[in-house]
């Protein structure tokens, strides 16, 4: 899996992005938060591990810009903090981080949070791939929701999303045939 670091202490840095690549991860390294954000938006990493304190971009504006995106992919991000306590947890918590690792990582506890990563990601993409699977009458096209009901396509898009349905004609229904008949 491709994974983001950003760790503004170079020995710190490069340890981290050995011991991933052991771990069979693809690593991009950056040194602090705004080299990061640019990192994210060109190579798309599932996961982020950040140090919270760094230059230009410290790891809670990072977080912040992060989930500011809006991808429909799940990005998991792993604080790395020296400090402690429970402001510092919660602020962290509230700007969008999904875990934290405290400085000196120790590596056990910072494989056992990738694998954590990887089953939240990997279920989150299940979530994904079964959202996109619909039960649809073959005659009517009616859905069938989550209670056994069924729905216009209309009825039922109109009540998940905020689209809207306008009314018209294709060409082959405004002549008389449908796209089924004249193949």
């Amino acid at each position: 899996m491709k994974v983001l670091v950003a760790e503004d202490d170079t020995v710190s840095r490069y340890a981290l992005a050995t011991r991933l690549k052991k771990m069979g991860h693809e690593v991009i390294a950056c040194e602090d938060g705004r080299d990061a954000w640019h990192a994210y938006l060109n190579e798309r990493p599932r996961i982020v591990v950040t140090d919270w304190m760094m230059p230009e971009v410290n790891g809670l504006e990072l977080v912040g810009r992060i989930r500011g995106e809006g991808r429909p992919q799940y990005t998991y991000v792993i604080m790395l903090t020296a400090l402690g306590g429970k402001e510092s947890f919660l602020q962290g918590m509230h700007a969008g981080v999904d875990d934290f690792v405290t400085k000196p990582v120790e590596h056990g506890g910072l494989e056992a949070r990738l694998r954590v990563a990887e089953r939240v990601l990997s279920l989150q993409k299940q979530v994904h791939e079964l959202r996109g699977l619909l039960p649809i009458c073959m005659y009517c096209k009616k859905i069938r929701d989550e209670e056994n009901r069924w729905h216009t396509l209309e009825t039922y898009v109109g009540r998940r999303t905020e689209m809207s349905f306008s009314q018209a004609l294709c060409p082959e229904c405004k002549n008389g045939q449908s796209s089924e008949n004249s193949q």
